[in-house]
């Protein structure tokens, strides 16, 4: 990338010797913030015995969250103070009472894990770049609104951040230079509860930053670091918090400072706020503010990657830098071009907004007016015909015209995106379009079930979790017994049947329904039925409402006693998204029909804590969305890894899954919705009717659903190794990350 201004703050220093003090040497990776971590890791250190010491390093790195044993480690020093911590291995260490820190240390057998989880983290931290264009020097900045890395940094919405979490952990596994950029919400995405009339209630809950495993990345004279951006006519100072995933630091970029306008600190305050001017706040900070900080770090990287359009505005930032240094306008627009590359994730409207003149200049004027950018470029770039004053602007076409390569994330996906920005292209055909597409993918060790990972060790070689990508490895999941396998299955069902049980009771007796109804969660579910998972974000396109379009076919399917079928539902709508709290209340008000009650349940406040028990219990996962506006979906790969199946609609991922033996699909094709969705939901009971639910409940002499299970392992062998992040990630290497 090229040599640019430094705003705010001189970078800290960190020669040889410091980056060495404290640990690991390894392959180092930037040094901004690496001394704040040392500092916390010692402190932390300093409330623990000698034997166990190591924790302190394990804790703040949450590498230990994708190793064998990591979460085990702490959950097993007390479980009780464990779930309390929101499964955050500082706040346990600080909770826990001298004495029992004591105990653990006098255990050899606990000394003994702390030891080897140590060993591999510094062991992972040694091994060399993988080799390519990409160099510890000049890493990849990928640069995303959220950050769903882990479930005790509540720092995402949805899909877009819990990709971007596998996305860092794949970088980490695969050795590749690379740093990500984010946002530090002190609120985080909402909670949701329902009320007992069935509509979604939205509250927030502070994050407790000091008790994160974060630390503050200080200057030379251990100061915060700090950067500005100006925003509605006034100055705004940026700190910046350093977290490590393995072998990747997260930059995250926090306004709440007691030197910042009060209404400036709520700029990072919570994620996809309603405001429409905090929004626009936001995208300064982490476009402009993002490439300010990855500066005043010391960090030249190679290029940014702007994981969707919120990030966009870096474009301006990096152009009048390059203006200012003397750069004609038409070399730095193509040397920005040069060194960055854009995925776009959705073509919904709501994921690619439109802002008028009049809403932009009041937020981002002054910015505009300090990087020296002409109005026409300001502005134009994010229209799809320049020179029209009345035409409002979009971060979409701004990150597709200011990158090098862009891409959607699924086959289907990228096309259907090819089709929608044609127009920013008017001299090409259709196909000559530059958007390609990498499809999506899923950290596979982080959501696959530590029992299935613990049977697959018996079968497949003792690397596997480093080979995910390896087609011809997971073929011996043909060889896995038909029993052990149905055993695995069968728990990870139980288990999920008793996290039902539980939280059903909770919510239903924060809701104040009837006793009868509360005291009926007790028997909600049977663990040996077949279970269905529809869960994701509530949004009109993902049409949850199709469960319910035929009522008298859903319930006489509920209430089949010889082969009983139990519906788990999930998700949030938005807050300011009026008909998804509508359909979210319908499906609500069916709650005391009969059989409903007992054979369904909606899981309320879907988050990272409940995700990976709900994809690891399932046995078939629905997915319904409206063609085409499914960009990829991941939540049917997590599926699959569990050897969980999937019934979609062919869009998204599943249009290039599907093979007539992993799943089933549902080939939506009308034009008219109300057609479309009657159609669509008569393929979706017939097959549940005809086949899915006949299939699971065929057993042979020894109780064994043989014919399901060998669609399940088909699933597992076919699907885990095309739509892991590992192979996500190889695909970014070739598409995004070398240059053609």
């Amino acid at each position: 990338m090229e040599k640019e201004r430094t705003e705010g703050a001189d970078p800290p220093g960190a020669d040889r010797e410091q980056k060495l003090q404290g640990g690991i040497v390894g392959q180092e990776l930037p040094a901004a913030g690496k001394q704040d971590i040392e500092r916390a890791i010692a402190e932390l250190e300093e409330r623990l015995p000698h034997p166990i010491s190591s924790l302190a390093r394990i804790a703040y790195n949450y590498r230990w969250s994708w190793t064998q044993d990591g979460a085990d480690l702490f959950r097993d020093m007390d479980p009780s103070f464990w779930q309390r911590s929101g499964f955050n291995p500082r706040w346990l260490i600080e909770a826990l009472p001298p004495r029992r820190l004591q105990q653990l240390a006098q255990d050899p057998s606990f000394v003994h894990r702390v030891a080897r989880l140590a060993s591999e983290l510094e062991a992972d931290a040694m091994r060399s770049p993988i080799p390519g264009e990409v160099t510890p020097d000049r890493p990849v900045a990928y640069l995303c609104s959220e950050f769903g890395g882990h479930s005790s940094l509540p720092l995402y919405g949805g899909g877009l951040g819990v990709l971007a979490g596998d996305v860092v952990k794949a970088a980490s596994d695969l050795a590749l230079p690379f740093i990500a950029i984010s946002l530090f919400y002190r609120q985080g995405y909402f909670h949701q509860r329902l009320d007992s009339q069935g509509w979604q209630i939205e509250y927030w809950r502070p994050t407790e930053i000091e008790r994160l495993p974060a630390a503050l990345v200080t200057n030379g004279e251990r100061r915060p670091l700090t950067v500005s951006v100006r925003i509605r006519g006034r100055i705004v100072n940026i700190q910046i918090w350093r977290i490590e995933f393995g072998r990747v630091p997260v930059f995250l970029l926090d306004t709440d400072r007691i030197d910042n306008h009060p209404i400036d600190r709520l700029i990072t305050s919570r994620l996809y706020v309603g405001d429409r001017h905090t929004r626009l706040a936001q995208y300064a900070v982490l476009g402009c503010g993002g490439v300010r900080a990855i500066r005043a770090m010391g960090i030249e990287p190679s290029l940014i990657h702007l994981n969707e359009g919120h990030a966009a505005l870096s474009a301006f930032e990096r152009l009048g830098t390059l203006l200012l240094g003397g750069a004609t306008l038409e070399e730095a627009l193509a040397r920005v071009r040069a060194t960055t590359v854009f995925t776009t994730h959705t073509p919904v409207a709501a994921g690619n907004e439109w802002y008028t003149r009049d809403e932009v200049e009041p937020v981002l004027g002054d910015l505009v007016r300090e990087l020296r950018l002409p109005d026409s470029v300001f502005y134009d770039l994010g229209r799809f015909h320049p020179g029209n004053e009345q035409e409002p602007v979009n971060l979409t076409p701004l990150a597709l015209r200011m990158s090098r390569t862009s891409i959607g994330v699924s086959e289907k996906h990228g096309a259907v995106s090819r089709a929608m920005w044609r127009s920013l292209w008017p001299e090409r055909e259709l196909a000559d379009v530059p958007i390609g597409h990498v499809t999506n993918g899923v950290h596979t060790v982080t959501w696959m079930a530590p029992a299935m990972q613990a049977l697959l060790d018996r079968f497949l070689p003792a690397d596997w979790r480093t080979r995910t990508s390896d087609v011809a490895m997971w073929d011996a999941i043909a060889q896995v017994p038909d029993a052990q396998l149905w055993q695995v299955r069968c728990d990870l069902r139980e288990r999920l049947v008793r996290e039902a049980r539980e939280r059903s009771i909770t919510d239903r007796l924060n809701r104040g329904e009837p006793p009868s109804y509360v005291e009926a969660a007790l028997r909600v579910f049977d663990p040996t039925a077949l279970t269905v998972g529809f869960a994701r974000r509530v949004a009109t396109y993902k049409r949850l409402h199709l469960l319910t379009r035929h009522l008298d076919r859903a319930l006489r399917l509920l209430a089949d006693m010889e082969r009983p079928i139990q519906v788990l539902i999930a998700g949030k709508a938005h807050p300011v998204d009026r008909e998804a709290k509508e359909t979210l209340r319908n499906m609500f008000e069916l709650r005391h029909a009969p059989n409903v009650g007992s054979r369904t349940v909606f899981l309320e406040d879907y988050d990272l804590e409940l995700a990976p028990c709900l994809v690891a219990g399932v046995d078939l996962w629905l997915n319904l969305p409206r063609p085409p506006q499914e960009a990829s979906g991941t939540s049917g790969m997590k599926v699959a890894v569990n050897g969980g199946l999937n019934l979609s609609v062919m869009d998204g991922w599943w249009s290039e899954a599907y093979d007539g033996e992993s799943g089933w699909g549902i080939a939506s094709g009308a034009a008219d919705p109300e057609q479309q969705d009657d159609m669509d939901a008569t393929a979706l009971f017939n097959l549940l009717g005809s086949e899915i639910i006949p299939l699971f409940y065929e057993r042979n002499a020894d109780g064994l659903p043989v014919r399901w299970l060998a669609r399940v392992k088909t699933s597992m062998r076919r699907l885990i190794p095309r739509f892991s992040a590992e192979r996500m990630l190889r695909g970014y290497i070739r598409t995004l990350y070398e240059k053609k």
